[in-house]
């Protein structure tokens, strides 16, 4: 029972959390009405049985946990009797006139999005109350100390409680000018889930899977070209999820793949979609990414890649979209068309500006290079280094393996 209610936790808990804030009016409160929704279950379905619909049972147990913790607090306080009140009275059946395609994860993004909440405190909070990221975990992905995260998920909270942000979607009026930090926010989800950046899974369907129907429900209440790349991007990469990694849960990497694996409904799907965004006059990041995603998905085997082309899609990406992440996708491309001589000038030169220093695919990358190149001992170097920044136990065994690969092999004369 303990791993059921683990796995429920994993795959629900944070739409469970989006209904409970809807319900609650308030971040904290629905966190702590989820913990002890969760305890209850602990404590009552090993008795009584999982519940038909677990996510219904706990937020109504979440919901009602948190009344009773607000009678405990204050009694007699009119100000909290206010809040039981409301509680008490929501109308389940209250329907506003978008209500048929958006859902509470919906409205939690576009709250976490609101244009007075800082950019920089958006991402944080939406990667912790949507991906259910810890504060340390996010520190790590951004290279930032974790109580500057956490100050920045505080002020945003404090925020939306002082200028009573609404929980909701937006007006399609207002829709547009939000819609670039909507869309970034679902992209993060889903590359937490594709690459997860921790844990001992490669892949977190749970997140790929919520990115791409919260990006299916944006594209039915806004169809914008943006919206259509994104999910072109993200069903093709989904596609390639179940040969990704092996029965016992290792690294398998693209050009090792099983293409028999990959999802034709997807990439169907996807295509058609890239196409679709591809008619239009600008053409914006996220349906450059799905282009490359469609180079590889376009062919049977790895050996037919175009190379060339995905190194000029990369360079378009860099154009619009500066950054040394971009800079590194770029240069592993130009390595698989040019070799991998060009491909360690080019990474040794964004390390050579100190970026990238803490991220482990980039030394990674440059580790594939040299020992493409040979040069065994600065390999396993660099492979060592990949080693001790990476937080993901299926990447931390491939690198083992190719690091002990490397030590067993005979000196390139």
């Amino acid at each position: 029972m303990e791993s059921v209610i683990e796995e429920i936790y994993r795959s629900q808990s944070r739409r469970v959390l989006a209904t409970l804030i809807r319900l609650l009016g308030d971040f904290d409160r629905a966190e702590e009405a989820l913990h002890d929704a969760f305890a209850a279950a602990a404590r009552t379905w090993p008795v009584d049985g999982v519940p038909d619909n677990p996510s219904g049972w706990l937020v109504s147990t979440g919901r009602f946990k948190a009344i009773d913790a607000i009678r405990r607090r204050a009694r007699f306080d009119a100000a909290q009797q206010h809040i039981e009140d409301s509680l008490y009275s929501v109308d389940e059946t209250e329907r506003g006139e978008m209500e048929a395609i958006e859902d509470d994860m919906l409205r939690l993004i576009f709250t976490c999005c609101h244009p007075a909440i800082p950019a920089d405190a958006q991402t944080a909070m939406a990667l912790r109350e949507i991906c259910g990221l810890t504060t340390e975990e996010i520190a790590h992905a951004f290279l930032i100390p974790a109580p500057t995260v956490a100050q920045r998920i505080v002020r945003a909270k404090g925020r939306i409680r002082t200028a009573n942000i609404p929980y909701e979607v937006p007006g399609r009026e207002a829709l547009p000018e939000r819609l670039d930090r909507v869309l970034h926010v679902i992209y993060l989800v889903f590359n937490e889930g594709y690459s997860a950046s921790s844990g001992d899974a490669v892949v977190r369907a749970d997140l790929t899977g919520e990115a791409i129907r919260l990006a299916r429900l944006l594209l039915a209440l806004l169809p914008h070209p943006d919206v259509c790349g994104l999910l072109a991007l993200m069903l093709l990469q989904d596609s390639r999820r179940s040969a990704r990694s092996s029965e016992e849960e290792a690294l398998v990497l693209l050009a090792d793949q099983n293409r028999s694996l990959w999802d034709r409904a997807k990439i169907s799907e996807g295509l058609a979609l890239l196409a679709k965004a591809m008619r239009t006059e600008e053409i914006g990041t996220y349906t450059v990414q799905a282009a490359i995603a469609a180079e590889h998905a376009k062919v049977a085997t790895a050996e037919e890649t175009d190379w060339p082309r995905i190194a000029f899609y990369y360079d378009l990406l860099l154009a619009a979209q500066p950054s040394p992440v971009v800079e590194l996708n770029r240069a592993v491309a130009i390595s698989m068309a040019e070799g991998p001589s060009k491909g360690l000038d080019l990474i040794e030169a964004i390390l050579g500006r100190r970026e990238l220093q803490a991220y482990h695919l980039a030394h990674s990358a440059r580790a594939d290079f040299l020992r493409r190149l040979g040069r065994r001992e600065e390999a396993i170097a660099a492979y060592q280094t990949a080693l001790s920044l990476c937080r993901q136990e299926p990447e931390q065994a491939f690198l083992r393996k190719r690091i002990s690969a490397l030590a067993a092999a005979p000196e390139r004369q």
